[in-house]
């Protein structure tokens, strides 16, 4: 039997959740997919250990959360949560759900930023 990196929970987890996104999730989706942005691949809900990302480009080491209301109750939560992804040696971009919907081409711009500031785009 091969031998799966990530546990089947979290895997059968990140599959709900592709199939649960939230509007903003899906407006970033058809900006990121394909290698649309600068060919660079990016996975959406991607195990990484117990967690699950909304967005991961693994090539580029960054992941990008896209956040609702509900994350101002869970502060602890994701500062530990970010803590790890760090130490994994990837960079977290968080974006409020409202960013996404009213201004999409800003965080595209922040998204490109952090990416050429990183050295990973020409």
């Amino acid at each position: 039997m091969p031998r799966r990196r990530t546990d089947l929970r979290i895997l059968s987890n990140s599959q709900k959740l592709r199939h649960n996104s939230t509007d903003a999730e899906m407006k970033l989706w058809r900006v990121l997919r394909g290698h649309q942005l600068k060919d660079i691949h990016f996975r959406r809900q991607h195990a990484i250990g117990t967690y699950v990302v909304d967005f991961c480009a693994p090539s580029m080491k960054l992941i990008i959360e896209v956040d609702g209301g509900q994350h101002l109750d869970q502060e602890t939560y994701d500062q530990e949560r970010t803590a790890y992804l760090e130490s994994k040696g990837y960079r977290v971009l968080r974006f409020w759900n409202n960013d996404v919907m009213h201004d999409l081409d800003g965080v595209v711009t922040v998204i490109l930023d952090t990416l050429e500031s990183q050295g990973n785009l020409p």
